[in-house]
């Protein structure tokens, strides 16, 4: 049975993807969820998993080619029958991506036995030789990291991606790595025009128009309804200016509102669990796991990486999550299943200026909420005028499932979390 090979999505806003090594040649064994494939977006960087074990007997995109999401790259011989390798050579271009695609007929045919690795799968490191791959070399140079001491784990001892920063992670504080992320943001800088005339025309990229495409498609599937409230930040600012230095001295990361925005929506998501739930025809699906989505502003775009199993995590591993996901948005070296899985989203135009926003459903889920500014402004308390830290927190939600009552529950909820803050932050 032959096993198609597609080029994945990595986020919503990603319409294509090029890419640069094949780690397998035509013919060669692969087994299921070895790696196969690098490509490069304009926001991810990523080893792919082969899908299934077997012979690769088709490879249909040439490195350094650059193909849609969902794209046929290559075909997997499920079987691992012997195949005639000639007859698996790379197709014309113009045919490379036309319809379904089959495997090559069988035949009887000798696989010649795996190719040594090339220069170009080796690091010198010392005494060592690392197999390794270009992407793991360049996550090694940024994080100032010898690879002989990685430890790999995949075919042959070769460090994969998931081994090197598995290694930085234990690494721990006080290793110069990559530079820290600001706290995680929306709104996109727009590329400077160059005008030649009173207006210019210039073509979407493709990733402007996947975004445009998904964000009218869910003005169309979803019932848009807005609520706003305002909260007071005086707990939590508090919170973070007594503790953020000695948070990063302790734990190497920063203390950024962003964690306690996280907090607040999970524990309020308990409570109004149809919050965390999806649509799909006349059923409504009710998600167990809360994975929040956390926008994070690129030069030319945004992607949304997702913090799994959120409800499970305490404040400090939500916030190694959120710092660890904004660094690896912004180089580049997210996974496939980082950009996946999302349940309720959290973005923050706030960090930009904006009051609020109202942000538009990132489907399939049923609600988003946006953060504004947090702001010194003068309120009421106890009769008099008091000068108190405030923010906007707006929710669009999907009104097939969700009432405002239910709504106007939800952000109570965060808003009394926020208020009321009394959770550890050390």
């Amino acid at each position: 049975m032959s096993t198609n090979v597609i080029m994945p999505q990595m986020g919503e806003s990603i319409a294509e993807g090029t890419i640069t090594k094949w780690m397998k040649k035509v013919g060669e064994r692969v087994d299921r969820d070895e790696p196969l494939f690098e490509i490069s977006t304009d926001k991810v960087d990523a080893e792919i998993p082969s899908p299934a074990a077997g012979l690769l007997t088709q490879i249909l995109v040439k490195e350094n080619e650059t193909v849609a999401v969902n794209t046929v790259v290559a075909v997997i011989d499920g079987e691992g029958s012997a195949v005639a390798v000639p007859a698996a050579t790379e197709p014309k271009p113009e045919t490379a991506h036309q319809g379904p695609i089959h495997a090559a007929p069988q035949a009887a045919a000798h696989i010649p036995p795996p190719a040594a690795p090339t220069a170009s799968e080796q690091i010198e490191t010392g005494e060592d030789d690392v197999r390794t791959s270009p992407l793991v070399r360049r996550i090694a140079r940024e994080n100032n990291v010898d690879l002989g001491q990685v430890k790999g784990t995949g075919l042959g001892g070769r460090v994969n991606k998931k081994d090197i920063l598995d290694f930085i992670e234990q690494r721990g504080p006080g290793t110069p790595v990559a530079p820290s992320a600001p706290a995680p943001a929306i709104a996109p800088t727009p590329s400077p025009v160059s005008f030649t005339g009173a207006s210019q025309a210039v073509p979407m990229t493709p990733m402007r128009k996947q975004i445009a495409e998904h964000m009218v498609a869910s003005l169309r599937t979803s019932a848009h309804v807005y609520t706003v409230v305002e909260a007071e930040m005086t707990r939590v600012v508090a919170a973070r200016d007594r503790f953020k230095e000695e948070f990063e001295r302790r734990h190497g990361i920063k203390l950024t509102f962003t964690s306690f925005f996280v907090r607040a929506c999970v524990e309020a998501i308990k409570e109004s669990p149809i919050i965390n739930s999806s649509v799909d025809g006349t059923n409504i699906i009710y998600r167990r796991d809360v994975n929040i989505g956390i926008a994070v502003a690129l030069e030319n775009g945004l992607i949304v990486p997702v913090i799994k199993r959120a409800d499970e995590k305490n404040f400090l591993g939500v916030a190694r999550a959120v710092q660890d996901l904004a660094d690896r948005a912004r180089t580049k070296r997210l996974s496939v299943d980082d950009v996946q899985g999302g349940t309720f989203t959290i973005t923050n135009p706030g960090s930009f200026g904006g009051l609020f926003g109202l942000p538009i459903i990132n489907q399939p889920q049923v609600a988003i909420m946006g953060v504004g500014a947090i702001e010194k402004r003068p309120v009421v308390r106890d009769d008099a005028i008091a000068i108190r830290h405030m923010v906007y927190l707006s929710v669009s939600y999907d009104h097939r499932v969700i009432d405002g009552a239910t709504a106007e529950k939800f952000m109570g909820r965060v808003k009394k979390i926020l208020e009321n803050w009394d959770e550890a932050v050390l």
